[in-house]
């Protein structure tokens, strides 16, 4: 089995990994990430996944032989005032309400950056996998419910599809796992490009 470390604090992230057979060392990376300020969505989004990626590879005591995951996601809205914004946690309910007032009724995409480290080689593979998702047409009622819940103010976007958020996004166009915050697809493929099987990843299941 080799060893995945999750340089990520989400725990949607370490949730959908575990659904998928793999058990991750969770080590938080604490990077600062307003120096990459003004970066446009997608460039943001990897920018981010790999510094964190690198920072969490350098930590004393990450094993020499762990693959590092670092993961990272804005959401994209073509919307007036939002056009090229990258958009991450609102943190405060006035914003949070401010992004559902431009989000309902339209779609947006929402942009997850991965980068993967190989601590036993040093070799890096990022990438940023991408999904559509649509909107309801949400009363103001239901926005002023959802944000007073707390929950859209500490995600990016200030939505979830596996959450309270669930309710009031009407389809998505690709993968599902990536609006989750992470592509299990897309993982599998930058693991494999580092010579590895995606399922040398899966924790062993405990004999009955």
């Amino acid at each position: 089995m080799t060893t995945l470390v999750l340089a990520s604090q989400s725990p949607a992230r370490l949730q959908t990994l575990r659904n998928a057979g793999i058990q991750p060392t969770v080590i938080v990376s604490g990077v600062d990430e307003s120096q990459l300020d003004g970066l446009a969505p997608r460039e943001l989004a990897l920018g981010l996944a790999q510094l964190k990626c690198r920072a969490v590879a350098e930590l004393p005591g990450v094993p020499q032989d762990a693959l590092v995951l670092g993961c990272d996601s804005v959401l994209e809205l073509d919307a007036p005032g939002y056009e090229n914004r990258p958009l991450g946690k609102p943190h405060t309910a006035e914003e949070a309400t401010r992004r559902w007032e431009a989000m309902r009724g339209r779609s947006g995409v929402l942009v997850t950056g991965h980068a993967v480290i190989d601590t036993a080689t040093g070799k890096e593979v990022s990438a940023t996998a991408e999904t559509t998702v649509h909107f309801a047409d949400v009363t103001d009622a239901e926005i002023a419910a959802y944000v007073a819940t707390g929950e859209p103010l500490h995600v990016a976007g200030a939505f979830t599809v596996d959450g309270l958020g669930g309710a009031f996004v009407t389809g998505i166009d690709g993968d599902h796992h990536n609006v989750v915050g992470v592509s299990l697809t897309l993982v599998r493929e930058l693991v494999a490009s580092l010579g590895y099987q995606w399922t040398d990843l899966w924790t062993p299941r405990p004999a009955d």
